[in-house]
């Protein structure tokens, strides 16, 4: 289970270092992609796997579906560590999610997520939190 916020900085040439704490949780390849409202998701790759399952089952010729499978399957990326532990962001997903240099590392349960510092700023601030935890108890949670 991934849980806790963490800073980084992209060093020079546009590489990270998963924050030891989330490293532990992942066994196998790490999946990184375009994730929702502007962040990216970082994923084992069974679960990015588990996603790929469900998605080959969607109707092939719903033009939404398929639109929004293009997407998420076109920005994925494995990531390859150097041999200190640093992954480079594909410049793509840097543009995607706003990132310029300082990132926060969010865990999300079963996934991680990279926000630039300050959109991860303005979402977590601009929030209340009765509220939002409360629509989880429409799930059951």
């Amino acid at each position: 289970m991934f849980l806790g916020e963490y800073k980084h900085s992209l060093d020079s040439k546009n590489r990270l270092r998963l924050p030891a704490k989330f490293k532990k949780g992942f066994n196998s390849e790490i999946v990184l992609t375009k994730g929702s409202d502007g962040c990216l998701f970082v994923l084992p790759k069974e679960s990015f796997d588990s996603v790929f399952s469900k998605a080959s089952t969607m109707p092939m010729f719903d033009s939404n579906v398929q639109r929004s499978l293009r997407l998420l399957f076109s920005s994925g990326a494995v990531i390859e560590e150097d041999n200190q532990g640093r992954f480079l962001l594909p410049q793509n997903l840097k543009s995607f999610a706003c990132i310029d240099k300082e990132v926060v590392f969010v865990g999300v349960g079963s996934r991680v997520e990279i926000w630039s510092s300050e959109k991860w700023q303005a979402f977590s601030s601009d929030s209340n939190f009765d509220n939002i935890v409360e629509e989880l108890s429409r799930y059951g949670i």
